[in-house]
């Protein structure tokens, strides 16, 4: 069987369905929060996948995860065990089982949010999803605006996720971000940038022929995602001061993005 995009597609959400409805099950004895937080981190992760199959293609979208799933985890790895990238910090339970000092829905998370973050920046500059193979220098700036999409999301998260959810303790707590270090949101954008840029490596290394014809509502499942997390820091976020900060750091990118979807939109009709 061809992997084609609709195959793949399907074959994400489905497997993502049976993730979701396996979780009780698998997570039998963990508390409600942290099988709804797995639930959501696998919904996340699959719609995401689902989405790319058909904005970059099968085989790109399968590059993608197969780079930030194992790069994403390596880093936390390194983070929790030795400081590195994002300084020292151990996680809790609350985000269920681990690989290693890792919770699996860590690289779920890193997948769907340098997707996110790819998607919005190509809207951003060029009016389109996807603008494939590209030059050095142009992955080198489009990947570092992938990074800074995604790095304003963790201004709002890492706050609530330390003081309100207790998802992992933090070794220093003194920094000037609400007690988070400006080593954690260098670390963000390095891990981001180094997934996105090795993403765009990999396009220029394979044969793998043109994008396919994006549909609206699959360029539309990254918008959503970001603009839902948005929605969710900015009335949920701990400190309460986050909950401003979210709406200009997360609403600006994800403004330009939406005018930059509505002009692919018009120009391809």
């Amino acid at each position: 069987m061809t992997l084609t995009p609709p195959v793949l597609s399907r074959l994400a959400l489905g497997l993502t369905a049976l993730a979701m409805l396996s979780t009780p099950l698998l997570l039998r004895g963990w508390p409600v929060q942290t099988q709804l937080l797995v639930a959501s981190s696998l919904l996340m992760a699959g719609l995401c996948l689902a989405s790319a199959a058909h904005v970059l293609g099968a085989r790109p979208a399968l590059w993608l995860a197969l780079i930030a799933l194992p790069v994403g985890w390596f880093a936390e790895q390194m983070g929790a065990s030795d400081g590195w990238f994002f300084g020292s910090y151990d996680y809790t339970d609350v985000l269920g089982p681990r690989l290693g000092e890792v919770p699996v829905v860590i690289p779920l998370m890193w997948f769907a949010l340098t997707y996110t973050g790819y998607v919005m920046a190509n809207l951003i500059v060029w009016q389109v999803p996807a603008d494939g193979a590209t030059s050095t220098r142009r992955s080198v700036a489009m990947a570092f605006l992938a990074a800074l999409v995604v790095t304003a999301y963790d201004l709002g998260v890492d706050p609530y996720m330390v003081y309100k959810l207790k998802a992992w303790i933090m070794v220093k707590h003194d920094g000037w971000w609400f007690g988070e270090t400006l080593q954690g949101f260098v670390g963000w954008m390095l891990v981001a940038f180094a997934i996105v840029f090795a993403f765009r490596l990999a396009l220029r290394r394979t044969a793998a022929g043109p994008a396919p014809k994006a549909r609206l509502r699959d360029v539309l499942v990254p918008l959503g995602l970001y603009g839902g997390l948005m929605v969710y820091e900015a009335t949920q976020g701990v400190p309460v001061e986050t909950r401003t900060i979210a709406l200009f750091v997360m609403g600006i990118p994800l403004f330009c993005a939406a005018c930059g979807l509505f002009r692919w939109r018009r120009e391809a009709a």
